[in-house]
């Protein structure tokens, strides 16, 4: 990947605190080629990291590297940007859907010879599961143990479903109920501030993603 990479000047390598090797692509580099990156907006070089770090010719090509390293805030839109994310976090109610979705194209798969275990998420997702419990006990010390109770045997088809789907898919990940809601769930489970990937290259190192990912 890297050797093939249009800007493969740009990764650089670090060590971290254990010695354990790893390259990122880096936007200080890029500045060198297009010194328009220095004054970008962050949440426009963090878009930007990723287009760079993706970039492999095809879906991302150097061009779409180039024109976002040259964004102007009064420019007129007329492009997408080929944003590639590191990972996706779900709330049970839109999560559910996409497992069922996912577990449909398997069967598909199956259906027509293929290898249902090619059907994987291409990053790591996530799926929180809140909003789900109703107080039919409040007031007593075991309140909270009496609710998630009902909890699971109402939710338990759903729960199920969602269990089966952590365990078949490697890079499908769920936070079972009474953690707390999504939002609280980002904040205490995902601290990390990156994601490493193993890297396609001539010395094999892992490149890291500036994101959360789960402990």
């Amino acid at each position: 990947m890297a050797t093939n990479h249009p800007f493969a000047s740009t990764l650089q390598t670090f060590h971290t605190a254990s010695g354990l090797p790893g390259s990122f692509y880096s936007l200080p580099t890029l500045a060198e080629q297009h010194p328009a990156v220095n004054r970008l907006p962050v949440s426009i070089r963090i878009v930007l990291e990723s287009v760079l770090r993706n970039c492999d010719g095809k879906k991302v090509t150097a061009e779409h590297v180039a024109q976002l390293a040259n964004w102007k805030p009064t420019a007129e839109r007329t492009d997408e940007i080929p944003f590639v994310v590191a990972r996706v976090v779900l709330q049970d109610f839109t999560g559910v859907p996409l497992l069922a979705d996912l577990a449909a194209m398997r069967n598909v798969a199956a259906a027509m010879g293929k290898n249902p275990k090619a059907i994987e998420p291409l990053v790591p997702v996530d799926l929180v599961v809140d909003h789900s419990v109703m107080v039919d006990h409040y007031g007593t010390k075991d309140a909270l143990d009496l609710n998630m109770k009902l909890e699971f045997q109402r939710n338990r088809e759903r729960y199920e479903f969602m269990k089966w789907g952590m365990q078949a898919f490697d890079t499908f990940g769920v936070v079972p109920p009474g953690f707390g809601i999504v939002h609280r769930s980002i904040s205490s489970t995902w601290r990390a501030v990156c994601i490493a990937v193993p890297m396609a290259c001539a010395t094999p190192t892992p490149w890291s993603a500036p994101t959360a990912t789960r402990r």
